[in-house]
């Protein structure tokens, strides 16, 4: 076993506390020297195309990628062309997908618990590609995966706003249509109630989060709580990788998972560029949000770069770095 990682010191601390011998300040010499069948990118969303591709040509069995796959829908597609050329199976990091909670959830939902489903409602803070892009994968899988016909929504940055030096909005809301005409809404960062979902059905409704689930419809006369177990997401989503290689299953959070929810995102920001609905999938491939900003459609009115993830720095330098 052996890790990579840009910054030198971090590199160690995460090689000391995980008992890894081999440690590598150059990623692309660690591909090369190990040879590694499995590969974890789980850097910051910016590198991720970048060393998802230089992994891939390597010819690993397989690829986790964290979420979100990346920063742009043209760089989603570029990975998922690099692991099909290359024969590697590619998994996104949407760990939440394998919590109890979640899982009894979806069951309640397509077992028919609320009847036909009608409207699923998304509430999250810290930007759309953050908490928001588990919110999106999350309706998606609540619903059993279904194709997303249309986003519209509204974007506001009057502050220059970043999350992990990936420039972010100050808030966005919107609404979705979903395959079989199921109707979404979400918003980011304009309530302070966080919300992975809610569904709505014809008759009754489902609430959850990731350590409880309860619903209600004619039968329960009020909520039932259901009792869910615990479950590590991580090793979990891990031990469903070797599974995927050796054939006994399909991983649910494949690559075409993953580039939904890019797609879903990249069209809230497409929608408020263009001030239209957004059919998906959509044809505009580099980061929507990125081209209202610096053609001036978007102007930050209250100056000074911030970063809502500096927190995560370390020494003294201060630097936000990829």
């Amino acid at each position: 076993m052996a890790c990579a990682d840009t910054d030198a010191h971090k590199g160690k601390l995460f090689a000391a506390r995980h008992g890894i011998a081999r440690v590598y300040a150059d990623y692309r010499q660690m591909l090369d020297r190990e040879n590694p069948d499995l590969v974890s990118v789980c850097t910051w969303h910016p590198l991720h195309a970048e060393m998802t591709i230089a992994a891939a040509a390597r010819r690993p069995k397989a690829i986790l990628c964290e979420k979100p796959m990346a920063t742009s829908t043209g760089e989603a597609e570029a990975i998922m062309i690099a692991c099909q050329r290359n024969g590697v199976k590619l998994a996104i990091g949407f760990q939440r997908r394998f919590l109890p909670a979640w899982v009894k959830a979806r069951e309640l939902v397509l077992g028919g618990a609320v009847g036909r489903p009608e409207r699923v409602m998304h509430t999250r803070r810290t930007g759309l590609l953050n908490a928001a892009s588990h919110g999106f994968d999350c309706m998606r899988y609540l619903l059993g995966d279904l194709a997303v016909e249309w986003v519209f929504a509204q974007v506001e940055r009057k502050t220059d706003r970043y999350e992990r030096s990936v420039r972010c909005e100050d808030c966005v809301g919107g609404h979705l249509r979903f395959e079989g005409g199921v109707q979404g809404s979400f918003q980011t960062d304009l309530v302070e109630e966080d919300k992975w979902a809610l569904v709505q059905g014809s008759e009754g409704m489902v609430d959850f989060d990731d350590g409880w689930v309860r619903y209600l419809n004619a039968q329960t006369r009020g909520w039932r709580e259901v009792k869910v177990g615990e479950l590590d997401p991580m090793a979990a989503q891990a031990q469903e990788l070797v599974d995927w290689i050796e054939g006994r299953v399909e991983h649910r959070n494949r690559a075409e998972n993953g580039m939904w929810t890019m797609q879903m995102m990249m069209g809230a920001y497409e929608s408020a560029r263009c001030h239209e609905v957004v059919r998906l999938p959509m044809q505009t491939r580099v980061k929507p949000l990125d081209l209202m900003v610096e053609s001036g459609q978007l102007l930050v009115e209250r100056p000074g770069r911030y970063d809502v993830r500096s927190f995560l720095l370390g020494g003294e330098a201060m630097r936000l770095e990829v």
